[in-house]
């Protein structure tokens, strides 16, 4: 059924498709590749998986020749006749959203346990990734598998006191625990991106007890939105943080970047906690 598919770039031509810019749209042509891309999370034979910006389902035919079910959300209604002609092939192992991704409800739509895997398009996939990392413990998914430029992956999986270690870094980390799988050249994509792309490899983790998701992200948020000014400054939005720090010996004249993960997760347990 899947030996031989047509090759993508004729599966373009053929719908008359172009990479939208204003998307964040960049195809990837190389079957091999693609297989590649999917063999990340896994063996996928009989898992669910949900992908986001399928373009014109290069991506979608491998996690379907790999054996998954696909749920895949796609807002760009020029490649829904392409995907239509691999739902034909597939039937039931492949649904169709034709929605914006950032308004989807996964656990309703998607249910628990899937691998999300996704070349997300480079205007959401930040905004996603968070979506996806906030929210109730342990998550919907089971993996992340997603393209995101070089630049936002080394963001992801950052260590404190270097350039790239942020609020993205944080919020990754304390509870999940990424890694960039691989490098994927810009010559890879149709049109080439001006930037080096990455897969970036996420599983949940334990969230760590009395930690409130909100004030992590009410923490860092303070703290990397200023992140030039010492924590004496920035941490002043968020009541307690100051004494808490303090108390924890971290050291107000530091700045966000240098305080380590682990270390912004017991100032949150300090502050999270009920008073005596």
């Amino acid at each position: 059924m899947s030996g031989h598919p047509e090759p993508l770039r004729a599966v373009i031509a053929r719908h008359g498709l172009s990479a939208s810019k204003a998307l964040g749209q960049n195809f990837i042509l190389d079957r091999q590749l693609l297989a590649r891309i999917a063999a990340v999370p896994g063996d996928l034979d009989g898992q669910h998986v949900y992908e986001v910006g399928p373009g014109p389902g290069g991506l979608t035919r491998a996690l379907l020749d790999a054996g998954a079910s696909v749920t895949a959300v796609e807002r760009d209604r020029r490649c829904i006749p392409a995907l239509d002609e691999l739902r034909l092939e597939f039937r039931d192992r492949l649904s169709l959203l034709e929605t914006d991704a950032m308004k989807v409800d996964e656990p309703a739509i998607v249910g628990d346990g899937a691998h999300v895997v996704a070349n997300l398009p480079y205007n959401v996939g930040t905004a996603l990734l968070l979506k996806w990392l906030s929210g109730e413990w342990p998550p919907w998914w089971r993996s992340l598998t997603l393209m995101f430029q070089k630049e936002v992956a080394e963001r992801i999986v950052a260590e404190p006191g270097s350039d790239a270690y942020g609020r993205l870094s944080v919020a990754a980390q304390w509870r999940s625990r990424p890694r960039i799988a691989m490098t994927v050249n810009r010559s890879a994509f149709v049109p080439p991106p001006k930037v080096t792309s990455a897969v970036v490899h996420v599983i949940p983790a334990e969230q760590p007890e009395g930690v409130s998701p909100r004030m992590m992200e009410r923490l860092t948020e303070a703290a990397f939105g200023q992140r030039r000014k010492m924590l004496r400054s920035s941490l002043k939005q968020v009541p307690g943080a100051l004494d808490a720090a303090q108390s924890l010996g971290i050291d107000p004249q530091r700045r966000a970047e240098t305080v380590s993960v682990a270390e912004w997760v017991e100032l949150a347990r300090v502050i999270s906690s009920p008073r005596p």
